[in-house]
């Protein structure tokens, strides 16, 4: 995946902790169109100002009375306050600061690109210092029963819904998305930190096992133990519900958690972290927050934390597990997808028209797990596609209430767009909507693209595109349907419509991808007992659900004598002939059984 992170309209240097290397490739802390933050080793993270919403005319959250901090300070005398930096460059909450900030960068709204707030650009000591301090509240959390970590935790899921207004401000305003978009990133938050925080205690309690024949005499038993502190590097494009699938669960889990958020949306990420100290005020800095660019990612990735989370790019991802590797830090990666949709003979063509341009086209495009490929069987291709259009034709772009979607979140990202469309169509495509000029050349709006009868070589079938765009392609039966979905290096989420639920199902099991849903898209997003996560490009591990939670933890199996055994095959002190019968015994049950 090619992106860049830097726009004529920003600048660079100290206010803009963006880098793109010499092959064109994003920088060690560059975010990648995937809306993954790309730290490479790691992104830069931020926080975004609960209280601007500029962009928006929404209101911020305003101010941090209720934490006794003072009130964020702007980056300009007529802008709203910001979460990001206070008048004199100290702690608010649990985002580290220094004093005075060295160096700082700013958030700026993706429609007008007006300064939001400016951020703190963290290093290598200031992130250290926020792992030290999460360790140590850490400690204290850790050793809370499951009990007692809920409630806390539930504290906070009804601070953040008390919040709801803020933090959906603080999104819309740094991403661009409609507002109501942004509500319902925060409420399908809010569905997997309560489930995350009331089944915790349930999925990672000690149980007990057979010890075996051999081991009779032996109680067995395995429990899960926080790792420690985890270091999430998380996207822009859904800055809440996103990381949140790893900082909600390691915490549930009983870890600390340091968060960089994208440097698009720093803002966001500083929110979460007020918004939790002011519900759980006795753990300040379980919590914490860092900004910065690429040297703050790679300063996290190295700071010692036992476990990294990242969204990101497959190349990133790479280089960030590069530097975990160094010290042997596990490393969870979600880095995509190109998902696709089977339509088959007997599916509901209207349905399946639905959810292929909400998939396609919600959040302008900009879902890890969006709908980017169709493949139809050839007696309904047409009709899905004149579906397809119908639907697609009246979606609109744009700022304002009445908007379908927003922008590209990131500058350069309708350039992207227009290439694999462009491409598309000179390798031999049709353009059912739109076409090349519907990704300008200047502009962050993109309209509805559908294409028809691209090849499966181009790169509108191959990389992510990451817009507002959606190819469909006809294909002879759902065998080659399934063989076209699975040639892909992706394998994150996918969706089939077929004519039954049960033969939907069937073909669901025969694909590659992490998570299907059947007569739906993105079913699996709002269930939160369900494990997400792919594999390939698409990265490997899983968050949400019990494997979320069991992934912020470690196995320790604990045995227990319970009574001498007959023949002790551990001591010197058993004889030989002894313990050679019972090696024949238990060889001659084995071979029977």
């Amino acid at each position: 995946m090619t992106h860049t992170t830097e726009n004529a309209d920003r600048p660079t240097g100290p206010t803009e902790p963006r880098s793109t290397d010499t092959a064109g490739q994003p920088g060690p802390a560059t975010t990648d169109p995937a809306g993954h933050t790309d730290p490479a080793p790691t992104g830069p993270a931020g926080h975004t100002d609960p209280a601007a919403t500029a962009a928006t005319g929404q209101p911020g959250p305003a101010t941090t009375a209720a934490t006794g901090q003072p009130g964020p300070a702007t980056t300009d005398s007529s802008g709203p306050a910001q979460p990001g930096s206070t008048a004199d460059g100290t702690q608010t909450g649990s985002v580290e600061r220094r004093t005075p900030p060295p160096d700082s960068f700013s958030s700026r709204s993706p429609v007008t690109g007006e300064t939001l707030a400016a951020y703190p650009v963290h290093g290598p000591l200031d992130v250290d210092r926020a792992v030290r301090r999460a360790r140590a509240a850490g400690a204290r959390w850790a050793a809370l029963s499951a009990t007692e970590r809920r409630g806390h935790l539930l504290r906070w899921k009804r601070e953040l819904a008390s919040g709801l207004d803020s933090v959906a401000g603080t999104v819309a305003a740094e991403t661009g998305k409609p507002r109501q978009d942004a509500e319902l990133e925060l409420l399908l938050t809010l569905e997997h930190l309560s489930w995350a925080a009331r089944n915790a205690g349930r999925v990672l309690r000690r149980r007990r096992v057979r010890s075996g024949a051999v081991a009779i005499h032996q109680a067995a038993t395995v429990v899960r133990r926080p790792l420690g502190v985890v270091g999430v590097i998380g996207p822009w494009n859904y800055p809440v519900y996103t990381p949140m699938g790893s900082i909600g669960y390691a915490l549930a889990a009983g870890n600390a958690v340091v968060f960089k958020p994208s440097e698009y949306t720093p803002g966001t990420g500083v929110l979460l972290a007020e918004l939790f100290d002011v519900a759980v005020p006795e753990y300040a800095g379980l919590f914490g927050v860092v900004t910065g660019a690429a040297a703050t990612g790679e300063a996290l990735a190295r700071s010692g934390v036992d476990k990294v989370a990242f969204t990101g790019s497959p190349g990133t991802a790479r280089k960030v597990m590069a530097v975990c590797a160094e010290s042997l830090t596990p490393f969870l990666a979600e880095c995509g997808g190109k998902d696709a949709v089977i339509v088959t003979a007997d599916a509901d063509l209207d349905a399946a028209a639905d959810a292929i341009v909400w998939g396609a086209m919600g959040n302008a495009g900009q879902t890890c797990a969006g709908v980017e490929r169709v493949y139809a069987v050839r007696q309904v291709h047409a009709a899905l596609c004149e579906k397809v259009v119908e639907r697609a034709r009246v979606l609109r772009p744009g700022a304002g209430p009445d908007a379908a979607y927003g922008p590209m979140t990131m500058p350069d990202q309708a350039a992207v767009v227009r290439r694999h469309v462009h491409d598309a169509l000179a390798a031999g495509a049709g353009a059912a909507l739109g076409g090349t000029d519907s990704a300008p050349a200047a502009g962050v709006f993109v309209e509805p693209v559908v294409l028809v009868d691209v090849p499966e070589d181009s790169p509108a079938m191959t990389e992510e595109t990451f817009g507002p765009t959606v190819a469909v392609n006809a294909v002879a039966d759902e065998e080659e349907a399934v063989r076209r979905v699975n040639a892909s290096r992706y394998a994150l989420g996918a969706a089939v419509f077929g004519g039954s639920g049960r033969a939907g199902a069937a073909l669901a099991s025969r694909l590659r991808a992490g998570a299907v849903s059947v007569d739906s898209v993105l079913g699996f997003a709002a269930v939160p007992a369900l494990p997400f996560g792919g594999s390939g490009d698409s990265g490997f591990g899983r968050i949400h659900g019990a494997d979320g939670l069991r992934a912020f933890t470690a196995p320790q199996s604990v045995t227990v004598r319970r009574f001498a055994p007959p023949v002790d095959l551990t001591s010197f002190a058993t004889p030989a002939a002894t313990k050679a019968r019972a090696v024949a015994l238990m060889r001659w049950l084995h071979s029977r059984r």
